[in-house]
């Protein structure tokens, strides 16, 4: 039963628009179908660190530093910020659609670098995962571990969906090449905005 009600809370997070979401789908826009599937690749593999790091213990540490909750607040904001203006400025430059993209395997380390930076992952998985941690099934850790990885699956599957569709709004754009640059600048400005918003979040109490 613990496990059904987990499956539907994670499946309706997953649902929810969210950074995560935002983030492929502007990638997508701005480099394609390649790039958004890498990305949201990447950003699964940056959501595994924080499971790990949180089923180690290391996540809580960094929610109950405040100095180091900044430091990685500050960090992956400024990354975003610095993605965003970069695909923002190359939106502007009228080249071929294929050297526009800046490649699957940059757009993955990019991916695991935003998804890793962002401390708002590990407050989500310590105040989400633990409510569903049964104690006496055994090992907390292990338990805290399978939630994450289910949770981090349903998330790069509604990622993919996402990307599937920003795909195919790209593809109608590649034959009109000034919408094509108004896409990618509005993604531009959407990964920009991202690191705005992580910049002015709160550490939970």
């Amino acid at each position: 039963m613990t496990l059904l009600l987990f499956l539907a809370a994670a499946s309706v997070v997953a649902l929810t628009p969210g950074p995560g979401i935002f983030y492929v789908a502007a990638r997508t826009l701005a480099g394609g179908r390649g790039e958004g599937l890498a990305s949201s690749l990447g950003t699964a593999i940056g959501g595994l660190f924080h499971v790990a790091a949180g089923a180690v213990g290391i996540s809580a540490l960094v929610m109950a530093s405040a100095e180091a909750f900044l430091l990685l607040k500050i960090a992956g904001a400024l990354y975003l910020v610095w993605l965003g203006i970069k695909t923002l400025r190359e939106s502007r430059i009228d080249i071929p659609v294929p050297a526009a993209s800046v490649g699957s395997a940059r757009a993955f380390r990019e991916g695991i670098v935003v998804e890793a930076l962002n401390p708002k992952t590990a407050a989500f998985f310590l105040a989400f995962l633990p409510q569903f941690v049964d104690p006496p099934a055994g090992a907390v850790w292990l338990q805290f571990l399978g939630l994450g990885l289910i949770s981090v699956i349903l998330n790069t599957a509604v990622d993919v969906a996402i990307v599937t569709l920003a795909a195919r709004a790209r593809s109608v754009a590649l034959g009109r090449p000034l919408l094509l640059r108004r896409l990618r600048a509005s993604a531009g400005l959407v990964i920009a905005s991202l690191g705005v918003t992580l910049l002015l979040t709160r550490r939970p109490a």
